[in-house]
């Protein structure tokens, strides 16, 4: 066993996990934070997808005991993404929201950068999050809408 120490919604979180458990394990059953998904456990379908760092991670392929950066799930990101979820509902981008968390998730990531973004750049973007329900558009629409009024002129690193 190792004990980690890990920054998760703002908070320091400490915990005893075997070298193999996934952040998305240590997540879901230590720390009670369901707000992820485990569904394919191989990084294929978005899911469980966190922020690591700022930056969008599929969870069930990285080890707990290798994080040093911040985390945050969809429940530490609730009040950035209020406006994100209410665009979602109003565009119909929820149906059995398996995926949800996981697109919003990703989603807060691009708007982050404040860059607005094509439907083409967004499909691209959102490649790794698989939604099996509503054929993609009105989740693309949902943030389309949302870049909208950005103008392009925050400098985006990376």
């Amino acid at each position: 066993m190792a004990v980690i120490d890990i920054n998760v919604n703002g908070k320091s979180r400490v915990g005893d996990v075997a070298p193999s458990t996934s952040l998305l394990n240590f997540l879901r059953n230590e720390l009670e934070l369901k707000g992820s998904k485990d569904a394919c456990e191989r990084g294929e379908c978005g899911a469980c997808t966190v922020l690591v760092g700022g930056k969008p991670v599929m969870s069930c392929t990285v080890f707990a005991a290798s994080v040093k950066e911040p985390v945050y799930t969809i429940e530490g990101l609730a009040d950035e993404a209020a406006e994100l979820r209410q665009v979602f509902a109003d565009v119909g981008a929820f149906q059995c929201a398996f995926c949800t968390p996981g697109m919003v998730v990703r989603a807060i990531a691009l708007l982050r950068d404040e860059v607005p973004l094509s439907e083409d750049e967004i499909r691209y973007q959102i490649s790794g999050n698989i939604c099996r329900c509503t054929g993609y558009q009105s989740i693309v629409a949902a943030i389309r809408e949302m870049t909208a009024g950005f103008d392009g002129s925050k400098k985006v690193s990376g």
